[in-house]
């Protein structure tokens, strides 16, 4: 098989590209600023805030009892019962979230 007939890589290009085109995409050694402390005080504020609409919304006073001598209801207590399907809301998010990683590791594991 001669030159001509194989197949070109797409990354030589025939050397078509200029010294600068090539070092375009190079580090340039700074790093990306990390938000993740941003978008998880937002999304903490926002599950907070649906929860406080979901309790607000309802019509029926919902009563709920942590021990038996501290029981608090919906319409008396409205920004505590809000925390407390707020914090219903983030356990059932954190199970999902260890189930997946779980899941996902086990997966690994397996394909090994």
């Amino acid at each position: 098989m001669s030159n001509y007939q194989q197949k070109q890589s797409w990354s030589l290009q025939d050397n078509k590209r200029s010294e600068a085109e090539r070092e375009a995409f190079k580090p340039t050694g700074k790093t990306s600023r990390k938000l993740s402390k941003l978008y998880v005080i937002v999304a903490v504020l926002i599950t907070y805030l649906t929860s406080l609409t979901l309790t607000v919304g309802s019509k029926k006073t919902l009563e709920t009892c942590l021990t038996s001598e501290f029981c608090f209801n919906s319409k008396d207590n409205v920004f505590l019962y809000a925390l407390y399907v707020f914090s219903t809301i983030a356990i059932i998010g954190g199970v999902i979230f260890v189930a997946y990683k779980f899941g996902k590791r086990f997966g690994n594991a397996i394909k090994q």
